[in-house]
Order: structure tokens, then sequence, then C-alpha cells
């Protein structure tokens, strides 16, 4: 489709590199899930979660989450007006279609649980008033493995909330010939514009939940979901929010293919990138780098039968 690819053409002005982690990222937009990149400092994560944004025209905020924000940081706070003598409601950067949440794991557990309603529902809860989210509403986070100094671990009702999470790695030495002789964050993403509307975006997720799954492409799915339950290796395996995520993200992978069905291929190239971060590993309760889990799902995917 033309608009998905000058979306992704776009992107690849800003972001040098990792193709795959865009076509991704672009997957978790039409699904209308979050993505949570995660990799080593330096990599690219914060250009791609921009350069991604502000492709599109919608309103975007960008919260850079530290050990001091407080929840009413991110939510908003309802203040005392004196010229109006009543208390008034001051939205926080939850309130936009796009938010940039950078170093989603340097904040503390309290200020990243006030984000699972709204990742969730989209809604938050404030003062006892339920608010409701602009649509559409797309939370892009960034993190570093935790064993950088000054991280918190994500809680698993977190990541759950998350669609997918993409890895990036370090760039390949063209690629990275090409990032230091244009030197983006200082001449691309300035002049970075918009090629796709809000409207454009509702436009085609609504096309995503038209896309058709075979029941036993369905049934497919969900042997792989039970087969994490039961995987000596997994101490907690996926959840139904993660079946319902996985067919979701094929959905989207097929129509970026021009499909309007699902085929075997779109689900085994999603079920790492979906499911690895919604388990947990009897090895390690944390999984720092995703690579144990992502092992245990590749080794899974031999053991449940595709269907033909």
């Amino acid at each position: 489709m033309q608009r998905l690819e000058r979306l992704r053409t776009n992107i690849q002005k800003c972001f040098i590199g990792n193709q795959q982690a865009i076509d991704k990222v672009i997957t978790c937009l039409l699904a209308g899930g979050h993505i949570l990149i995660e990799d080593v400092p330096g990599v690219g994560k914060t250009m791609l979660a921009t350069s991604l944004a502000r492709s599109l025209d919608c309103s975007m905020a960008r919260i850079q989450l530290t050990p001091d924000l407080l929840p009413a940081d991110v939510l908003g706070v309802t203040v005392w007006d004196q010229k109006k003598g009543e208390f008034t409601f001051k939205p926080g950067p939850i309130f936009n279609n796009i938010v940039l949440a950078d170093e989603i794991n340097r904040t503390t557990p309290r200020t990243q649980s006030a984000l699972l309603e709204a990742m969730n529902e989209g809604q938050v809860s404030i003062d006892g008033h339920t608010r409701r989210l602009v649509q559409p509403f797309i939370v892009i986070a960034t993190q570093n493995p935790f064993e950088f100094e000054g991280t918190y671990f994500l809680p698993e009702s977190q990541l759950d909330r998350f669609l997918m999470r993409v890895c990036l790695g370090y760039p390949s030495p063209d690629d990275e010939a090409r990032i230091a002789t244009v030197d983006p964050l200082r001449t691309a993403l300035r002049e970075l514009k918009p090629v796709m509307t809000a409207e454009d975006l509702v436009e085609l997720q609504n096309k995503v939940n038209e896309v058709e799954v075979d029941p036993a492409l369905v049934d497919y799915i969900v042997q792989i979901a039970n087969a994490t339950r039961n995987n000596e290796q997994l101490q907690i395996g996926v959840s139904p929010r993660g079946t319902l995520a996985l067919i979701h993200a094929c959905k989207a992978t097929a129509m970026m293919h021009k499909r309007d069905y699902v085929v075997p291929d779109d689900i085994t190239s999603n079920v790492v990138p979906v499911f690895a971060h919604r388990v947990i590993t009897k090895t390690y309760m944390h999984d720092a780098d995703g690579s144990s889990s992502q092992q245990v799902m590749q080794q899974l995917l031999e053991t449940v039968p595709s269907p033909v």
C-alpha cells in the first residue's frame, strides 16, 4: 500500500539500519498496539521512536522518565482556579495520540503503573473521574537493559501491555558508515515531515480488523500459547491477552503484505516479538536482554506442528 510505503520511506530517512525493526513498529502501529524498543544506549532506539511519531500528523508528547517523576507528571493534576472559583483539571502528556516514553525503566514502579490503565483501556482514572484518551492512542517506549545503573524492572503486568518488544542490535558496518556521514539527528530528523494523518491511521487500523484468520490458524496460535504454559523451561506462560496480541499482529502483517487473510508465516514471524517478553523462564526470573526467552520460543515453535 502506498501510504505504508511512504511511512516506511520517511522513517528510513532518519533511522538507518535494521529494516525488520521498522516493519515491526509499523505492524504495531497498524494493530493499534504499544511498542517497547529495547537495547543498549546509542543504537537508535529514540531515533526510531521519534521518526515514527513525527511521520504521523498526530498530537505527540515525549516523556523523559526519571526516578523523580510522579504519576501526576504523566496523567495530569487537578488544581484550584482562583478566577473561576473551582477545581480545574490540567491534562498531562498522556492525553496525546502518540506518547513517547523514553527510558521507561528508569522511573519508579509507582510511575510505571500509572500507564497501565491508559495502555489497556484507553482511559485514566484521576480524582474519582474516568477520562477517555484521544484515539488513536499509541505508547512508544524505549528502555535499556536492566544491568545499567539507575534502571528498574518493568513488572510483568506492564510488559504484557506492550504488543511487541523490538530489539535493534548494532548496525552493519555499511549502515554505521552512512550514519556517520549523514548524522540524521542533526539533519534529517529536523526536517522530517508527517506523511500520514490520524484519520489515515484509523482507516488502516479498521482494515486490519477485517483481515480473515482461518479457524485452523486460530487453533495453531492457541496451541503455541498453551505450549508456553506447559513448557518445563518456563515458569509463567503467555496470557490470553498475549494470544489476542499475536492475532492482531498477524492481521497487520498480512495487510502489510497486501493480503486480506493470514498465512502461517505471519504467525511464526511474530511469535518471538509478541510472546518472548510475556513469559518468565525458570532459570532467570527476569530475562535481562530477552535472549533466554527468545531461545525458548524458537525451540517451542519447532515442537508445535504448523497447519498445511
